[in-house]
């Protein structure tokens, strides 16, 4: 492969981070939980206004178990069947569809939001365990920490672009409605700016399909039925699980931190909306994570090779829980902000170094079966946590012990972490 291809395919990869974190800033992290508080829930009963939080916890919980069952089911397959593409194009065409379909939501419609969201984080989350299943035959050896946290840049950058534009169109368009015990509420803006998540992710995931070679060759003449094939190459890996044991470490390791990680950019506008912060400073606060978090992915790329990868994440950690410490104490606007910058400092370099720490241990033969089991152990985080929030939320009233439950995730992670052995790391 010539420099000139092999950089136009890194490229492609990059630009595909590029598009679909268009779903997690505009929709997961910012619109939705605003639109489904204050439009789509807006029928429940005064008294119950709280369990706005909770029903959004349980939403991004079941989007979270689903794609664990389908993530377990299809990994194993698509290496065998060499169609790692192919089920990243399934899950790319299953996200954009149901983010752009939110635009026909409305008043009361909790229920269709709930699902149609569900159906878009499948196709986001879901699809990430083959999309980052392509990056160990992509990398050159010594290049994975380079590209991982090049694609995290171009996320943010990316889907802080679009969020931008949304924010636009969100407070400049006209249309306005009136909800009993609401502030007006810019509906066209929000529709419009589903819309555009679906267009977007649709768009700009083309390159990868166009310029990245499906790993391994064609497919098999004969392929089996999918499930057979899955549970038989499950149980020989979990019966060979010993020879992977660093990698089994890792994934548990991960599972524990990246609850917390997950549940933080899910629930961390709704909870700052039940709280009493106003839409400006949520929606600007999250925008500085945006922004934040180009420069720092690539600095903790280049930190990485200097301090290691594995002691980039603990430090990236160690600044989580001194958020999650300050997140139960929150009364002001201005301490959102400040919790908005400590996070933006850590939560791209830490995902990118968790995925190339990752990608470089795993076999090339069966990268979509374990990038399966991390995206299930990421993944299944995002049902434990948001789930955990939900309820403490309905027990006590209020998120806060919600926030601060997270703390545990963080420790625990950290010292598992500690005990991977990694050989650069």
């Amino acid at each position: 492969m010539t420099e000139t291809s092999y950089e136009k395919q890194v490229r492609a990869w990059c630009l595909y981070d590029w598009a679909n974190s268009a779903f997690y800033t505009t929709l997961m992290a910012a619109v939705v939980p605003l639109f489904f508080r204050n439009v789509a829930a807006a029928r429940l009963p005064e008294s119950q206004k709280f369990l706005a939080t909770s029903l959004w916890g349980y939403t991004a919980a079941a989007a979270m178990f689903c794609v664990t069952v389908l993530s377990l089911v299809l990994g194993p397959f698509a290496d065998y069947s060499h169609s790692k593409k192919r089920f990243l194009a399934a899950f790319t065409i299953t996200g954009a569809l149901a983010s752009g379909l939110l635009v026909l939501t409305g008043v009361g419609d909790w229920m269709w939001v709930s699902l149609l969201f569900i159906l878009a984080n499948i196709g986001a989350a879901g699809g990430e365990a083959f999309y980052d299943a392509l990056l160990p035959h992509l990398a050159r050896p010594g290049d994975i920490n380079r590209i991982s946290t090049q694609a995290y840049a171009w996320g943010y950058l990316g889907g802080g672009l679009l969020l931008a534009v949304n924010l636009g169109m969100i407070f400049l368009l006209p249309k306005k409605i009136l909800i009993p015990g609401h502030d007006p509420v810019p509906l066209l803006g929000m529709q419009l700016s589903f819309l555009s998540v679906g267009l977007w992710w649709g768009v700009f995931a083309v390159p990868l399909f166009r310029h990245i070679p499906e790993p391994g060759g064609s497919r098999p003449v004969r392929p089996a039925n999918p499930l057979t094939v899955s549970v038989r190459r499950l149980s020989a890996t979990f019966h060979d699980i010993r020879q992977y044991r660093p990698l089994f470490l890792f994934i548990l390791a991960f599972w524990f931190y990246n609850d917390g990680i997950g549940t933080i950019m899910k629930m961390a506008i709704a909870y700052g909306d039940e709280i009493g912060i106003g839409t400006m400073d949520l929606i600007g606060a999250l925008m500085l994570t945006q922004v934040l978090g180009v420069p720092c992915s690539l600095l903790f790329g280049r930190a990485a090779g200097r301090f290691g990868a594995r002691q980039m994440v603990l430090a990236g950690l160690f600044v989580y829980i001194l958020a999650c410490l300050g997140g139960f104490f929150i009364s002001a606007a201005w301490h959102f902000w400040a919790l908005a910058f400590m996070v933006g400092l850590v939560m791209g370099g830490t995902q990118a170094l968790s995925r190339s720490i990752y990608a470089a241990m795993v076999p090339k033969e069966k990268s979509a079966e374990f990038f399966s089991f991390y995206t299930i152990s990421g993944k299944f985080a995002g049902v434990s946590g948001p789930a955990i929030f939900g309820l403490t939320g309905q027990l006590f009233g209020t998120g806060r012990w919600g926030i601060l439950s997270l703390v545990f995730f963080f420790v625990a992670g950290g010292i598992l972490l500690t005990r991977v052995k990694l050989e650069q790391s």
